[in-house]
């Protein structure tokens, strides 16, 4: 009888352990890039704003600040508001490189320094495996729909402002690195 009673518990634990890991395994709030579902993430509260000759350019963006949300980004996604884009926010100013896989839509690239500034605008073509990158240190990538930033006269020099990007100040830039010169950094 004893013997009974150890193997029913035995039996119920295992049950129990594996619907809980079934259930996490199939439950996921965000999605990985290895599901074919768009991530969205929530709109942050403040604008991004661009500071252009033009005058300022308002956003709304999604802050994508940790490994997973950097890697699954934008994929998916089949469109995108005019005004609306995703701040890639890395831990220190680093070479990137930025790939195109699974991502519908083209896009504007817009590579930021530790400071702010922009480094460089680059296109991106949809489903594309070729890296983009700017060839320089960055701390911040704006994605944004194709020629949108061509359309506000985003450029080379051009400054960002927003809470993520004024915040990140510290580590990250060796001193008497003005951001031109490649430090080594893996993208």
């Amino acid at each position: 009888m004893a013997y009974r009673n150890w193997l029913t518990a035995s039996v119920t634990c295992v049950v129990i352990a594996v619907a809980a890991a079934a259930g996490g395994y199939f439950y996921s709030e965000k999605p990985t890039s290895a599901d074919s579902r768009a991530m969205i993430l929530p709109t942050d509260p403040a604008p991004l704003v661009a500071v252009t000759k033009g005058g300022d350019r308002s956003f709304s963006i999604e802050v994508a600040d940790t490994a997973a949300e950097r890697e699954a980004g934008l994929m998916y996604r089949q469109d995108m508001a005019d005004d609306h884009g995703m701040l890639f926010v890395f831990e220190v100013q680093q070479q990137v490189g930025f790939w195109m896989h699974n991502t519908p839509m083209p896009l504007d690239l817009i590579f930021v320094g530790q400071d702010g500034k922009v480094r460089a605008v680059k296109h991106g073509e949809p489903q594309s495996d070729a890296v983009i990158s700017p060839g320089v240190p960055v701390r911040f990538v704006l994605e944004l729909k194709a020629g949108t930033a061509a359309r506000n006269g985003i450029e080379y020099g051009d400054l960002l402002r927003h809470p993520a990007v004024g915040t990140v100040s510290g580590p990250g830039m060796p001193p008497a690195d003005n951001g031109d010169a490649p430090n080594g950094g893996a993208g």
